[in-house]
């Protein structure tokens, strides 16, 4: 039998998502019993439809439908585009009907986590549009509880929504450790609410 894993499905076009996915993975492996499964999508071109190589040069591979029908949680990450989650990333979910049909995903654990260039660059509407196709599938949102200490004392990213950065104007701004805590923290909770509500097989 083939251990759960959480999926941590993002698209990243200048690498503040990938690295939040990375330390959302690392929260996620800090809980015994289940694994993290990072994925990404393809980017879309806004002519014509891109044909996207097969594995992507570099970083995370694109995310299959199966990956998303066997998890046991998901994360699902995107940039700020316009208080919206990017179009490559909707473009995916949007192809996800037979899963929804099937009821796959009903009962799992799922979180959202952002970035954006600037403090109010529309986080907290992101994380809220990814949460709606979330829902349709019957999936049980996780956020970032207030116990988390770091959600009081944040002056960059981190919402009760779920975690997310500020990357600055060209992309590059480092995590702070506040950033960093409440990134590992909600991988840490989805892990640990997949466990409890893994079906029995």
């Amino acid at each position: 039998m083939s251990q759960p894993y959480v999926l941590i499905l993002y698209y990243s076009r200048y690498g503040a998502t990938a690295t939040l996915a990375q330390h959302m993975a690392r929260g996620v492996e800090s809980i015994k019993g289940i694994e993290a499964r990072v994925r990404t999508v393809p980017a879309v071109s806004p002519t014509c439809e891109a044909t996207a190589p097969a594995v992507p040069d570099s970083g995370a591979i694109y995310a299959s439908d199966d990956d998303l029908r066997h998890c046991s949680g998901l994360l699902l990450g995107s940039p700020t585009r316009f208080g919206n989650m990017a179009a490559p990333l909707k473009y995916f979910i949007d192809g996800t009907s037979a899963l929804w049909a099937s009821g796959a995903l009903i009962g799992k654990p799922a979180g959202v986590f952002s970035s954006s260039s600037s403090l109010h660059g529309g986080q907290e509407t992101t994380l809220l549009s990814m949460m709606l196709p979330l829902l349709h599938h019957g999936m049980v949102i996780a956020g970032v509880p207030y116990s988390e200490a770091g959600l009081t004392q944040t002056t960059a990213g981190g919402t009760p929504y779920g975690a997310t950065h500020v990357a600055g104007s060209d992309g590059k701004q480092p995590l702070t450790d506040i950033e960093l805590a409440l990134c590992r923290a909600q991988g840490k909770r989805v892990a640990e609410m997949a466990l409890k509500l893994e079906k029995p097989l």
